[in-house]
Formats: structure tokens, sequence, C-alpha cells
């Protein structure tokens, strides 16, 4: 190969890599705003349970919504156990943000 071949090589790389990076970018953009609609909802339904004198958490329900979690993350080609990770640390913040409401 010739440095105007690796050159040409480096600058296709650098294009290649600046395209990913733009869309790693606007996905965190769209993981960030989901999370937050999320959460307004977990809060909503956080002041309903306070109000009306409901547990905090719903074992049931996060076991039902973590098995659900775990078939999308197999569709979607993603480690169901990654996946399991993450929606257990989101569950216990909105349980942590529940409890908080109970008080």
């Amino acid at each position: 190969m010739t440095e105007t071949t690796l050159s040409d090589d480096a600058v296709r790389a650098a294009q290649i890599l600046a395209r990913h990076r733009a869309s790693i970018d606007r996905l965190d953009a769209v993981l960030v705003f989901t999370l937050a609609e999320r959460f307004a909802h977990t809060q909503a339904v956080g002041r309903l349970k306070a109000e009306h004198e409901l547990p905090p958490s719903d074992p049931a329900r996060e076991a039902n919504q973590i098995e659900r979690l775990e078939r999308l993350a197999v569709e979607a080609d993603l480690d169901p156990e990654f996946a399991k990770k993450f929606l257990n640390f989101v569950i216990s913040e909105v349980i942590r943000h529940h409890e908080k409401l109970q008080k």
C-alpha cells in the first residue's frame, strides 16, 4: 500500500467513526428524554400510591416487567442480563422516589 492509500483509508475511517459517534450522541439524547418521560409517569404513580396509601413497590409487577424486558432484549439482540440489570436499577430508583412520597 502507498501512503496515499493509507491516508485515504484513514480519512474514510474517520468519516465512518464520526457518523457512528453522531448516531451515538443522538441515541444518548433519546435515552435521556425517554428516561425523563418514564420518571414523570412513575412520579405520578408514586403520588397516586401515596394518596391512597398503597405500598411503594409492587413485586409482582416488577417481576413481570423484568421478564418482559428480557424478552424484548432478546428480540432486539441485546444482552438480556444487561437489560435486567438496567431495569432493576431503574425500578430501585422508582421505589426510592415512591418511598420519599410516602413520608
